[in-house]
């Protein structure tokens, strides 16, 4: 087939737009210069834009008026917590964090997006709002500006993210669960202390605390259906202040992650009751709270056949393609919940280039810079597909 010469052809300008943000990541919830620097941007540009919370940016292109449709693109812009060991010159310059999952290119291709659209604003046959979101790390942002009302009258969403795993010059768009839900939780055991040598003075928290972490494993193994997919994880135990006493008290900390909002409903209400009935046979109390960080991400069948007929144009048939869903998580998908769309991934991986098949999240972390003209041209393709 023949593919589409590139809407946005420019790539050197992009390319030091994300050497700078890659160069000066700021943590979720603290992106305070990132949000400087995006403004700075669309000022530029002369697209319209306000500050959503702290550190988020909306910013509206407002189409020819001709018609009330809305379009939703949206780029994360937090970083890490962890050490960049780059040598790069455009290696963090922010000693202990990192963009180390690519939403220095997610906000760079969103920024090159609105250039293109700005520019085309009379063909526009609707809006298009740009969503510079923070605390995705965390499982905040997203929230945020939903609770604004600015995903209000969105007909279609669109995101995107980078992955080393895909090729550059790849895209992938996959039906249906994606990204797993997200949710964190903590248990306290309350016993009573006791030395060891006369347990039946005491009650045990820590062994209470063991036994609720073995009965937790059976959620997975006899309450899920085997053909669907759960992670009940504990990472953190304590308890105990000696070797000789009975511990009065023992916390743990996990996570769970499952593809269907029933699911996790299911996952969730089992942790508590098992917890509160162990503690509760040995005469201890058990405390669980519930953090919750993201729904489970599941794109829109329907959009991702509409997303796919643009990306086609941009790299060709061949390079489409479906990949396996991620226990990883990601607050797109609160958008999801009420706005059809898709989550599409971007291939940035090259075995020639140094660093770019380090994995998410590791201090090597880097990115195929053609990947991100090929992220900006997806995002304003699809906007101009959907507002023709």
């Amino acid at each position: 087939m023949t593919i589409k010469p590139y809407i946005i052809t420019e790539k050197e300008n992009l390319i030091s737009l994300r050497r700078f943000f890659h160069k000066h990541p700021e943590a979720s919830m603290e992106e305070f210069e990132t949000a400087l620097k995006i403004e700075e941007e669309l000022d530029r540009l002369g697209i319209e834009h306000k500050r959503v919370g702290e550190t988020g940016v909306y910013g509206l292109i407002r189409g020819n008026g001709q018609s009330d449709r809305k379009i939703v693109l949206r780029a994360d812009i937090d970083a890490l917590r962890m050490l960049d060991q780059k040598t790069e010159e455009y290696a963090s310059s922010n000693v202990g964090f990192m963009h180390a999952c690519g939403h220095d290119v997610h906000m760079t291709a969103l920024l090159g997006a609105a250039e293109a659209l700005k520019k085309l604003e009379g063909q526009l046959n609707g809006q298009v709002a740009l969503f510079f979101q923070q605390g995705e790390e965390f499982g905040r942002g997203a929230r945020i500006f939903i609770n604004d009302g600015l995903l209000d009258g969105a007909s279609r969403v669109l995101g995107i993210h980078v992955s080393p795993g895909v090729p550059v010059g790849q895209i992938a768009i996959t039906k249906g669960p994606v990204n797993a839900s997200v949710d964190h939780f903590k248990i306290r055991v309350t016993g009573k202390s006791a030395h060891v040598s006369t347990p039946h003075l005491g009650i045990d928290a820590l062994y209470i605390a063991s036994q609720i972490v073995v009965n937790l494993q059976g959620i997975v193994s006899r309450q899920v259906n085997p053909l669907d997919t759960v992670v009940v994880g504990i990472g953190l135990i304590k308890a105990g202040t000696a070797y000789n006493i009975i511990a009065e008290e023992a916390m743990m900390e996990g996570t769970t992650r499952c593809f269907s909002m029933k699911t996790r409903e299911q996952t969730n209400k089992s942790i508590t009751d098992i917890a509160m009935n162990v503690a509760n046979s040995y005469g201890a109390e058990a405390e669980v709270i519930f953090e919750d960080f993201t729904s489970p991400l599941i794109n829109d069948a329907g959009v991702c056949t509409e997303v796919a007929k643009v990306a086609q144009d941009i790299v060709g048939e061949e390079n489409i393609i479906t990949i396996e869903k991620s226990l990883g998580g990601d607050d797109f998908a609160e958008y999801l919940l009420s706005v059809p769309g898709v989550y599409a991934i971007i291939g940035t991986g090259n075995s020639n280039k140094p660093n770019t098949t380090s994995p998410l999240h590791s201090n090597k972390f880097d990115v195929d810079e053609d990947g991100i003209l090929i992220a900006a041209n997806l995002y304003a393709d699809f906007a101009l597909e959907q507002l023709r």
